[in-house]
C-alpha cells in the first residue's frame, strides 16, 4: 500500500500537536474513569492489572508502576476489589507475597469503554504503510523511555 501525501511539518509543530494529544488524553482518562465508577488513579492501576494478563503483578509491582507507595496502592486495591474490577490472590511460590489479578468481566467492562476510540484507530492505522507504521512505533517506544527518564529527574529533583 502507498501512503498517502503527509503535510510538511516541524519537530515544533509535532511537538504542539503531541502536548495537544496529551492534554485530550488526560481530560479523557478523567472522563473513561468516571464512567467506569473509577478515578483516574485507580484505572492507571487497572490498566496495569490488565496489561500484566497470564502474569499477575504482585501488590508491590504495581506500586512502582503506578509511582505510589505501597499503602497508596493498598487503597487503591480495596477500591478496585469493590468495583469488582480485580481481587488480590496469594502468590503460590511466596504466600507472603500478594498478587493482584482481573476480575473476570474486568476486561470486557474496559474494552466496552474504549473500544469505540480503538476502532478509530485502527481505522486511522489503515492509513499509513507499514513503514509508516513502523516509525510511528518506533517513535512512541523511544518517546516512552525517554519519558521515563525524564520522570525519574523530576522525582529525585522534588524536594520531599
Amino acid at each position: 500500500m502507498e501512503g498517502k501525501p503527509r503535510p510538511e511539518a516541524s519537530a515544533e509543530r509535532a511537538l504542539a500537536e503531541m502536548d495537544g494529544l496529551i492534554a485530550l488524553s488526560l481530560v479523557g482518562q478523567q472522563h473513561i474513569a468516571q464512567r467506569l465508577g473509577l478515578n483516574t488513579t485507580d484505572l492507571t492501576c487497572l490498566g496495569h492489572i490488565l496489561g500484566a494478563a497470564e502474569n499477575p503483578v504482585s501488590a508491590g509491582e504495581l506500586a512502582e508502576r503506578a509511582d505510589l507507595t505501597t499503602g497508596a496502592v493498598t487503597g487503591v486495591l480495596n477500591r478496585l476489589e469493590q468495583a469488582g474490577y480485580a481481587r488480590r490472590q496469594a502468590d503460590p511460590a511466596d504466600r507472603r507475597r500478594v498478587l493482584v489479578v482481573a476480575d473476570t468481566s474486568a476486561a470486557a467492562r474496559v474494552a466496552a469503554v474504549y473500544e469505540p476510540f480503538y476502532r478509530r484507530l485502527g481505522a486511522l492505522f489503515a492509513d499509513y504503510t507499514s513503514d509508516e507504521i513502523g516509525v510511528l512505533a518506533d517513535w512512541f517506544t523511544r518517546a516512552t523511555a525517554l519519558m521515563r527518564t525524564s520522570l525519574e529527574e523530576i522525582r529525585r529533583e522534588t524536594p520531599s
